[in-house]
This record gives C-alpha cells, sequence and structure tokens, in this order.
C-alpha cells in the first residue's frame, strides 16, 4: 500500500456513504509515516474539489465507472486532484497514480487511469474552459447545495462557497489553567513551530501549518488543545460564573465541555451528554488530558426524564446537530454525505432540543443556542421560531466584534477572520 491506492481506497469508502472522520485514521494505518501526510492531503483534496475532478472525469471517461470500482473512480479524481492542484511533478502524479491500480488489485484499470490522466495534460485549457462555464463544476458544489446557500445568504453565497474550498488553518486552544499564550508561543518557536495569535480569542493560536498533535509540546501533557477560533466563542459567550451548574447538551467531543471548565474551574456541577457511547469515549479522553472532570451522561439529552435530577442549570450549551454547512472547508465529505431533505430532518431535532432543554434553564439563567451552520433555517430562523413560541424568553445580542448581526444573533461567515462557519444566539430566561 502506497499513499495514493490508501488515500483512494479512503475516498471511495466516502462515495459510499461513510464519513471521513471514520474511515481516515483505519485506512491510514500500516502506512509508512512518510506516506501518511501525502495520503490525508489527496483525501482532502479530491473530496473538497471531487464534484470538479468528477466532471473532468465524465469527460474523459468513455462510459462511466462501475459502482463495484469505485476505487477506481477515487482514483482518477486523486490523479486529476494532483495535476490540477498540487505541486507534484506531472510525470509523479500520472505514473505513482497508474502504479496504485495493482496495489488495489485492479491491474486492468492501468491503461484506464494513464489514458485519463494523459487526455487531461493534452486538453487541460479545453477541459477547463468548459468546466467554468458550469456552476457545478466551477465551484465543485451539489447543485442543491449552490441552491441552499444561495437561497439562504444571497449576499454571501459566493463567498462561502469559494471559502468551503479553502485549506482551513490548524488552531489551538492553550489551557490557560496550565499555561497562557503568550509562554506557549515561546514552546512553539523553541519546537521548531510557528504560530500567531488567533484573532478575536484570548487563548486561541493559528499555526502557520498543520502538524500530527505529537508535536506539539505539551500536548499530551495537557497544554493545549486543537479547536477553531469560531468554537472557541462558546465558553465566553456562555460566561460562567463560580458555583453555578452548567451542563453541554450535546456533549461530543467535548472540546467546548473542556473549554468551559478551562475558563471556569470553579463551577458548582458541569454535565455533559451525548447519546453515542463511543463518541462520550472521546470527550472522556479529552478531560482526562487536559486533567479536568465533569459528569457524563450518554442518553438523548431531550428524555429528560431519564437523566435530570430536576435541579435546574444556570447555563445551558446547546451546540446542536446541524448540517455541517459552516464547516465544510474542514469536512469536505459533507458534501456528499448530505441530502436536501436532511435540512428540513435536521431542522426538526434542533426544535426538538431547543423545547425540551429550556425548562431545564433556571430563572435569570441563559441558554446559548450554537451551530456549525450558516443556512437560516438552523440559524436565526430556528431561534425566532423558539422566541415566538416562550414568552419567557429573550434574545441578548452578544457585545462581541466578531461576525455579523442577523435578525437574531451572530453569524460567522466560513472564513472570516480564519474561523469556520458558526452560529450563535443567547437565550435568557426572564
Amino acid at each position: 500500500m502506497d499513499a495514493r491506492s490508501a488515500a483512494a481506497r479512503i475516498v471511495a469508502q466516502v462515495l459510499e456513504g461513510r464519513s471521513l472522520s471514520a474511515v481516515l485514521a483505519p485506512g491510514l494505518e500500516g502506512l509508512p509515516p512518510e506516506e501518511r501526510g501525502l495520503a490525508q492531503e489527496l483525501c482532502y483534496g479530491a473530496l473538497r474539489w471531487g464534484p470538479r475532478l468528477q466532471a473532468l472525469a465524465d469527460r474523459l471517461l468513455r462510459k462511466p465507472v462501475r459502482d463495484r470500482d469505485r476505487d477506481v473512480l477515487a482514483l482518477l479524481w486523486i490523479g486529476l486532484y494532483q495535476l490540477l492542484y498540487t505541486r507534484v511533478p506531472e510525470y509523479a502524479a500520472v505514473d505513482g497514480t497508474v502504479a496504485a491500480t495493482r496495489l488495489l488489485k485492479k491491474p486492468w484499470a492501468a491503461a484506464l487511469v494513464n489514458a485519463v490522466l494523459r487526455g487531461f495534460q493534452k486538453q487541460r485549457d479545453a477541459l477547463l474552459a468548459a468546466l467554468d462555464g458550469d456552476e457545478t463544476s466551477a465551484t465543485a458544489h451539489p447543485a442543491w447545495w449552490l441552491k441552499c446557500l444561495r437561497e439562504g445568504r444571497p449576499a454571501d453565497w459566493r463567498a462561502i462557497v469559494a471559502a468551503n474550498n479553502e485549506r482551513p488553518p490548524m488552531t489551538l486552544r492553550v489551557n490557560r489553567l496550565r499555561s497562557s499564550r503568550e509562554e506557549y508561543l515561546r514552546m512553539l518557536v523553541e519546537a521548531g513551530l510557528q504560530g500567531a495569535p488567533a484573532p478575536h480569542t484570548d487563548y486561541g493560536i493559528v499555526l502557520e501549518r498543520p502538524v500530527d498533535v505529537a508535536q506539539l509540546p505539551g500536548f499530551h501533557e495537557g497544554l493545549v488543545s486543537v479547536q477553531d477560533a469560531a468554537a472557541q466563542q462558546a465558553a465566553p459567550l456562555l460566561n460562567p460564573r463560580p458555583g453555578e451548574r452548567v451542563l453541554d447538551a450535546c456533549a461530543a467531543p467535548g472540546g467546548k465541555t473542556c473549554h468551559v471548565l478551562e475558563l471556569q474551574p470553579a463551577l458548582a456541577d458541569m454535565v455533559a451528554v451525548d447519546n453515542d457511547e463511543a463518541r462520550m469515549a472521546r470527550v472522556r479522553g479529552n478531560l482526562t488530558r487536559l486533567g479536568l472532570r465533569a459528569r457524563l451522561v450518554v442518553e438523548d439529552v431531550a428524555a429528560v426524564q431519564r437523566w435530570w435530577n430536576g435541579v435546574p442549570f444556570d447555563r445551558i450549551l446547546l451546540d446542536a446537530p446541524c448540517s455541517g454547512s459552516g464547516v465544510i472547508r474542514r469536512h469536505p465529505d459533507i458534501k456528499y454525505l448530505r441530502r436536501p431533505a436532511d435540512i428540513a430532518v435536521l431542522a426538526a431535532e434542533q426544535r426538538r432540543l431547543l423545547a425540551a432543554l429550556w425548562p431545564l434553564v433556571k430563572r435569570g439563567g441563559m441558554l446559548l443556542y450554537a451551530a456549525c451552520s450558516v443556512l437560516p433555517e438552523e440559524d436565526e430562523r430556528q431561534v425566532q421560531g423558539f422566541l415566538a413560541q416562550h414568552a419567557d424568553a429573550r434574545e441578548e445580542p452578544p457585545a462581541v466584534a466578531w461576525g455579523q448581526a442577523a435578525s437574531c444573533g451572530r453569524l460567522i461567515l466560513p472564513g472570516a477572520a480564519g474561523m469556520d462557519g458558526f452560529y450563535y444566539a443567547c437565550l435568557k430566561k426572564q
């Protein structure tokens, strides 16, 4: 196995309906360390530009690749991606991709892959001009995604689409209980790494280039975590005080739970709920690494009668399940795993969670609604509908410099100040 054949198998699994986060690590096992970086780059890049790469393949293939040969189709994407978007020499991209057919145990595909890649080299300018005349292939977004973004954010959809196709930065959150941002920046320099303060956070650092977490000084000792600057806004907005009870309602993988505890270690109680045991294991692991403690509950958080003790919470964070339309640049598999019908289903789930959790908020307390989405039906329209049905709720607009004001809450567009796309609304119980 080499980087290209491993990447082809991983991308093929995503095209079959599995998430990249679930298949990436197992797919890279057994790969030499020096090959893993390239394999990961090929996976993310091919999926990021997949609709454009598929449009190219359609023009270069005599007939479609069979479903049972999705790994060959993925390999074509990977070869075309190298020729279009990487610095890999063209001869190495073609030869290496053709050779990978043997490692996939499909030597018959060598001639096919070679013909497609060399055909692209010969017709490059004409093919790219044809792609740029079609919106789906020009933007590398499925047509239904473009429709959602255009209708939802008519003034911003082009910027959102462009940001979705960019490589996201690797952003860190320094554990304020163990270090400071200034001290950790010095540690990075001593380790031969470069970083800069992330805007709009007190503890965020943007790395000059992504690295494996094992290379980060003090990572395993809990000095730092990986978390985008947009997600780092949740804990300060929640603003927990000493002695308060806080609920993280959809906690996995635990980044926000841990940040709340770092920000306010003197809480009376920190409860983290998630309905997935495997994902809750990640919360547990992050808490242990950072030296923090919380009460963990594996349950449907909306089934409050099964886990809640009846004592209201001062603060609740609801980072609701959503389309992920704000983090496509970080999770390009979202382009393939989501379907048009999913948006209404997710919006209904958000309504269910809001309705179930609001009675758990103490009078005078706050529920922070968050979504890594840029779609209005999951953001401000969701909050507007909630406010219309709950007379004891009012929105408290955050006094912050980041993002842009929506009719309710605050929206961060993907790429703005280097951040992921995110939405927040502070709901105060009167």
